[in-house]
């Protein structure tokens, strides 16, 4: 993104992150299942992307979790 993050973006990408390792899965096999490509998936956790709401589903989905929970802030 070539303007300052927002923070939602920032929050995505931390809670993807986070998640995506808790459940032990590389960026390459979370792309795969999730249907995206593992650069887009590698993105999003930097924040450099603005996921769609679809593929905030997927991702979710991927990781057999509520869409919701990749959007929270950090407790």
């Amino acid at each position: 993104m070539g303007q300052l993050q927002s923070e939602l973006v920032r929050i995505f990408a931390h809670n993807l992150r986070e998640t995506r390792l808790k459940s032990r899965l590389s960026q390459e096999e979370l792309a795969l299942r999730a249907g995206l490509d593992r650069t887009y998936v590698s993105g999003c956790e930097r924040g450099t992307r603005n996921p769609s709401l679809v593929s905030v589903e997927k991702l979710s989905s991927a990781l057999e979790i509520d869409a919701d929970l990749l959007l929270r802030r950090p407790e």
